[in-house]
């Protein structure tokens, strides 16, 4: 196992042993106080376990190398992950409105407040906070689209979880209608999220073009003298790959090395500015 892959999968495990404490907690102690806030947040956590368990599984796979069967190797079991993230992320917005739509008009809210009702949530606060720096941290440094997708997920639970606890505060002094509205407050920013995660995971799927990739390789080559012009520059991701190719025009009476040299120069340029890209040259005449 290489380094990086090493790395990416123990983020991606104490991601998920994180989750599965969390979710726990939450859940035992929402249960014995009644709050539909702490209940929503551990419903949530139970969806950021399997988010996270598929996240490890697309951490695992997508770092296989290209086979028979996909030519372009695993990366996009990373994009296909946060897209189904997105999915359960909306999941579990339907049942949060729901509860706490119900128990708005209903008007019966009813919540025992403990010390161990802030406990969890403040708990919530600082494990989700050091576990998204953690995964960012990773992501950056392996340009990893399944960690990054997991990282901005819990660095929005940092902010449920404030919404959570101050309903609770607002509970503590008898205004127990809070919950339910912190409630809510968790359902509209997993929307939030939610869109955000899904744009970008569909973008790739469908081969949209990565746009600051595309500018910083356009310029790249905007500022390469040794060729005449270039044109059909494509530029793709998968997961933490990319992919380049485009055309180059070249003096006609170059020879085959020399041109072949200036192809070469253009790939390791490119690759020493982009992580993890695959580049395919062709070279064309230009004639006078």
């Amino acid at each position: 196992m290489t380094k990086a892959k090493r790395e990416k999968k123990v983020a991606a495990t104490s991601s998920v042993a994180a989750a599965i404490f969390l979710t726990g907690f939450k859940l035992v102690v929402g249960i014995l106080t009644g709050s539909l806030g702490i209940l929503s947040e551990a419903l949530h956590s139970a969806l950021d376990l399997v988010a996270a368990g598929i996240t490890w599984f697309a951490v695992m796979v997508s770092d296989k190398p290209a086979d028979k069967d996909h030519h372009y190797g695993h990366g996009k079991i990373e994009n296909l992950s946060a897209l189904i993230e997105t999915f359960l992320l909306l999941i579990t917005c339907a049942w949060i409105i729901y509860e706490a739509i119900n128990r708005l008009l209903s008007g019966e809210i009813h919540i025992k407040v403990t010390v161990w009702s802030y406990i969890v949530v403040i708990s919530s606060i600082v494990i989700d906070i050091l576990r998204s720096r953690s995964l960012k941290r990773v992501a950056r440094k392996h340009n990893s689209q399944a960690l990054e997708a997991d990282a901005l997920h819990f660095s929005t639970d940092v902010w449920s979880s404030a919404v959570v606890l101050l309903g609770l505060i607002c509970a503590n002094f008898g205004i127990y209608v809070a919950d339910s509205i912190a409630a809510l407050g968790v359902a509209l920013i997993v929307i939030y999220i939610s869109y955000k995660l899904g744009r970008r995971s569909v973008n790739v799927l469908l081969d949209r073009v990565p746009e600051e990739t595309y500018s910083k390789i356009k310029m790249l080559l905007d500022n390469f003298q040794d060729i005449k012009r270039y044109h059909d520059l494509k530029v793709r991701a998968a997961g933490a790959e990319i992919f380049t190719e485009l055309n180059i025009h070249v003096n006609e009476e170059m020879g085959i090395r020399e041109s072949h040299d200036i192809s070469n120069r253009i790939e390791k340029m490119i690759k020493s500015e982009i992580p993890r890209c695959h580049v395919h040259v062709h070279i064309e005449p230009e004639k006078h």
